[in-house]
């Protein structure tokens, strides 16, 4: 049996309570919605929960990549569900949410990846709050760049693709990931926020936000994050964020390291001076985990705004 790691004291953390938390927890179960949250085995799931904030999860909860960092249940997908856009727009409406955030299981079994789902999901939101930003966590779809366009077309107000670890741990984190072809989504993201069809005068919106994040704890070394967060610069990422890897189960890989607050600290002030518009460094940060604290922080005097902040 392997031996339990002990947790530093930064890395505990007290459970809040209330009604709200359960109230999220019920109507997420009453609409059958998949959240990250729960599915991911996420640290502050109550915490956000009892903000009645949640961050969605489309095209089921079964993923077909099996990541050794990822709680997310692996095998083969359930069809897609053509309600479920309508659901999480529901969802969004109730919650009360001005920020709605929606990930998604990678669904390599899809011609597009999912990609026309990730599309019919930012119309039902927009189409029932339109004042509501909308940010997406896409897969990599396979490196589709026309799968990649259809969702930028959609007009999400961040988009975010996750790198999550340094090139040389991804035969281990990701064994069916590349790296390149993460860095190559983000940079076909940039390209596209810029083209003429996404600027027109018959729907005017601000300028879309790119976002990525990873992991720090599983192995890499404080010159290879470095890189990894000056390769993200050069393919036009505006926003990242970086947390502590925390093991889902026993069967998932250890941590090989508690970051120290000091050194997310660092991380953080170093990605402000590579330009980041905003970074969001902690041993609890998660991709979506205050993601309307980050786009705040793109709002800052001097920086363009970009999306309307907040959450509820």
């Amino acid at each position: 049996m392997p031996r339990a790691q002990r947790f530093p004291a930064w890395i505990r953390k007290r459970l809040p309570s209330g009604p709200e938390a359960a109230r999220t927890r019920r109507l997420v179960e009453e609409l059958e919605l998949a959240t990250v949250c729960r599915s991911a085995r996420c640290p502050n799931i109550w915490e956000c929960y009892s903000r009645g904030v949640a961050t969605f999860m489309i095209m089921g909860d079964t993923c077909t990549r099996a990541c050794r960092f990822c709680g997310v249940e692996n095998g083969t997908p359930r069809p897609l569900d053509a309600d479920e856009p309508r659901r999480v727009a529901e969802a969004v409406e109730r919650l009360g949410l001005r920020h709605a955030v929606v990930t998604s299981v990678t669904r390599d079994d899809l011609p597009d990846g999912g990609a026309a789902h990730f599309v019919a999901t930012i119309e039902a939101i927009r189409t029932r709050t339109p004042g509501v930003t909308i940010e997406v966590l896409i897969p990599d779809f396979l490196g589709d760049h026309d799968a990649v366009r259809r969702v930028i077309e959609a007009a999400p107000d961040v988009f975010n693709h996750n790198v999550e670890t340094v090139p040389r741990l991804y035969p281990a984190v990701r064994p069916e990931a590349d790296y390149a072809r993460s860095l190559a989504v983000l940079r076909t993201a940039d390209v596209l926020r810029t083209a003429d069809a996404l600027r027109t005068a018959k729907s005017p919106r601000p300028a879309m936000l790119t976002k990525s994040g990873l992991m720090v704890g599983l192995g890499e070394t404080r010159t290879e994050v470095e890189a990894v967060l000056r390769d993200l610069r050069d393919a036009g990422v505006d926003a990242v964020t970086i947390g502590q890897y925390l093991q889902p189960t026993t069967n998932h890989l250890p941590v090989a390291e508690f970051v120290t607050p000091e050194t997310f600290d660092e991380l953080e002030s170093l990605a402000k001076q590579l330009g980041f518009t905003s970074a969001l460094c902690g041993p609890f940060v998660r991709s979506s985990y205050n993601a309307a604290e980050l786009l705040a922080r793109s709002r800052q005097p001097g920086e363009p705004k970009r999306v309307e902040s907040g959450a509820r």
